[in-house]
């Protein structure tokens, strides 16, 4: 995918339109509690962006972070001021080639659910350097 390539998405009812422009920054899973619940799914897919990247019409409300649409409640994605999370389910095409990277709360993973043994694990949230971790 060029920096050129644009994807598109939006709500269930199309109250709310985004676009994303080139490739993430990253992508993961997430098996935590709250993205659970928040997503009504065994897992969250999501992919990050810069936030320059990310474009978007539409009202969207928050809740802990989480933008959603007002009208559906469609999880659209999670807005601050340097990154653009969005819930790649949201996408207008399925994002096959958009492969995940991490893997996050692995301990609450289904144990019906494969792990990506491609991807890298972690117990909870990413682990981030820090400088005496460097």
């Amino acid at each position: 995918m060029s920096e050129d390539d644009i994807r598109r998405g939006g709500c269930l009812c199309g109250a709310v339109r985004f676009s994303v422009t080139g490739a993430p920054l990253r992508v993961g899973l997430c098996h935590c509690q709250d993205c659970r619940r928040s997503s009504g799914s065994a897992f969250n897919f999501f992919g990050i962006w810069a936030r320059s990247n990310y474009q978007g019409t539409g009202d969207l409300r928050a809740f802990n972070g989480r933008s959603f649409c007002p009208n559906c409640g469609s999880r659209i994605a999670s807005l601050r001021d340097d990154e653009a999370e969005i819930m790649l389910g949201a996408l207008d095409l399925a994002p096959s080639d958009i492969i995940p990277g991490y893997e996050l709360w692995i301990g609450r993973r289904e144990p019906w659910l494969m792990d990506l043994q491609w991807a890298e694990q972690f117990q909870h949230d990413q682990e981030t350097e820090t400088p005496d971790s460097a």
